[in-house]
């Protein structure tokens, strides 16, 4: 039975979402988050070295990193369901925003996040920090304007990768004037897969409200 180490509000929801997706059966270990720290506890570091969420186990190995997991998981369980075909646009598109979404564009969020612990002290770096989320919004929204999905016209593992980030912007009020962006994210919210996993993975303060 495939395991999924899963800690609450964490980027582990996203792979509840594509093992619904992908009709897996599957096991839950859930993991709660510190109360004072809000950090993953530190029994995490005796599934992986590093002790953070999401892993999974799955014929007697270990998989960390939300990206290398969605690669793992297809390759094992999809065929060429949620993946485009090799040679093609959409195919660059898909690597492209698979590796996008914590390469980039979670960056300037969490130097946003912890920045706000520095109080004034971080004021000089606040203007960069906007001007770095803006432009990751801006580069969404031109794309999923005249695109349904952030790799064509069918649904990938890069949108189980990208909603994340996304759902976090959302949540902190960033995707104001972001139609598409906002559009995508409630899509995503209204899918049944979707709301399986949340069903399934507890408290998840990105979802829908």
């Amino acid at each position: 039975m495939l395991i999924v180490h899963h800690l609450n509000n964490s980027r582990s929801q996203r792979i509840l979402w594509l093992l619904e997706e992908l009709g897996v059966d599957y096991e839950i270990k859930h993991y709660a988050r510190d109360p004072d720290t809000n950090r993953a506890p530190a029994e995490l570091k005796a599934v992986h070295q590093l002790g953070k969420s999401p892993v999974i186990e799955d014929d007697g190995l270990i998989v960390a990193e939300t990206g290398a997991i969605i690669v793992y998981l297809l390759d094992k369980y999809a065929d060429h369901n949620l993946r485009p075909e090799k040679g093609t646009q959409e195919y660059v598109d898909y690597v492209h925003f698979l590796h996008f979404a914590e390469g980039s564009a979670m960056l300037p969020m969490l130097l946003s996040l912890y920045t706000s612990y520095l109080g004034d002290a971080a004021a000089p770096l606040q203007p960069m920090i906007m001007a770095e989320i803006k432009g990751i919004l801006d580069y969404c929204e031109y794309h999923l304007i005249s695109k349904k999905w952030f790799a064509g016209d069918h649904m990938t593992g890069a949108d189980i990768q990208m909603i994340f980030p996304l759902e976090a912007m959302k949540a902190r009020g960033r995707l104001k004037g972001y139609d598409a962006c906002n559009e995508y994210v409630e899509r995503i919210h209204a899918m049944p897969a979707y709301q399986r996993a949340l069903e399934k993975g507890g408290e998840y303060a990105y979802g829908p409200k």
